[in-house]
């Protein structure tokens, strides 16, 4: 249930006496108080009739994700990037951690195209056990000095609630992939920290289960969520990897004050898809992209077979920036 109170100081103070008797998953935002477990208003005899606004019984299970209980646009600050509103986030860099020269040389042709936020993989989630599984702490170190010499923002992946601490040592965003975006335990751990963590729609999910994920983060404590739609698994396999739900994006643009961004490395799987597929996401209204480069991806040793050359991410840079100016 979510409660309008007559102002902030007032819905202040009703979640500082609900904390007080101890009733579980109370959260406020502004002037609204919900609670994710209580249905009656009856059970809530400490509030004054007065003081409310309206009462929601009707709203989202994924609560304090939704635009019924947070209806403002989520902004996030990083040390190098803002996220979310009507700013537009470009995130570039290898798959794959390969060596301390690469992921830096690669980390100046994203910013140079534009780009805030350079990614990279030092765990990787891999389809088949024997598959390059990432170099670990190491990559974690390159990508660290790659980051920071550039004036760059870190994000990179997380598979382990044990490896919490040890990311994030190093990252300034956490990213969970699509294999767990419904792996709980690590779920309530990145809630647990304060930075913020980029959620990859999972390869088969719905969108009430996307943002049920989003919700066992902000259960949490941690509302610095960014949403990131990667493409889900397709019956055609012979022409895609995945399909990028376009349409999925004006949806949660509407449903959640979270960031909506995109990823059509991973929806595309075929370089010379990535930039017509990326730019069609832009148009739905994704507030950002990511993408995987490569400066010689046919050596690459993660998906080489997906990845832009610095110069083809410059042209869908370019175009992305455009398309989001029209549109925004």
């Amino acid at each position: 249930m979510i409660i309008i109170m007559k102002d902030a100081l007032t819905a202040k103070m009703v979640l500082a006496e609900a904390q007080n008797r101890q009733l579980p998953h109370v959260y406020r935002f502004e002037n609204r108080v919900g609670f994710a477990e209580i249905k009656n208003i009856n059970e809530l005899s400490f509030i004054n009739q007065a003081d409310i606004v309206e009462t929601i019984a009707d709203h989202p299970a994924a609560m304090q994700v939704s635009r019924t209980f947070h209806p403002d646009d989520t902004i996030i600050q990083t040390p190098h990037s803002k996220i979310g509103g009507e700013n537009f986030n470009l995130i570039a860099g290898p798959d794959a951690i390969e060596s301390a020269e690469h992921v830096l040389a690669m980390g100046q042709a994203a910013k140079d195209a534009g780009a805030t936020i350079l990614r990279g993989g030092s765990y990787k989630p891999r389809t088949n056990p024997y598959s390059f599984q990432g170099l670990g702490e190491q990559g974690l170190q390159w990508h660290r000095a790659a980051a920071d010499a550039l004036g760059m923002d870190m994000m990179t992946e997380i598979m382990s609630p044990t490896d919490v601490d040890l990311v994030g040592k190093y990252t300034d965003i956490f990213q969970v992939g699509t294999r767990n975006m419904q792996n709980f335990a690590l779920l309530k751990a990145v809630g647990k920290q304060s930075k913020p963590v980029l959620l990859k729609r999972g390869m088969s999910a719905t969108v009430d289960e996307w943002l049920s994920a989003a919700e066992y983060i902000a259960s949490e404590g941690n509302c610095q969520i960014i949403l990131m739609e990667r493409g889900i698994r397709s019956f055609d396999q012979k022409y895609l990897r995945n399909t990028m739900d376009v349409s999925v994006i004006p949806v949660l643009r509407e449903l959640t004050h979270l960031p909506v961004l995109a990823d059509p490395s991973h929806a595309a799987g075929v370089t010379e898809h990535v930039t017509p597929t990326g730019l069609a996401a832009v148009a739905a209204g994704a507030q950002g992209l990511m993408i995987e480069i490569h400066d010689q991806p046919d050596k690459a040793w993660v998906d080489g077979k997906q990845a832009l050359t610095p110069e083809q991410m410059v042209n869908l840079f370019t175009k992305a920036q455009t398309i989001h100016d029209i549109v925004k």
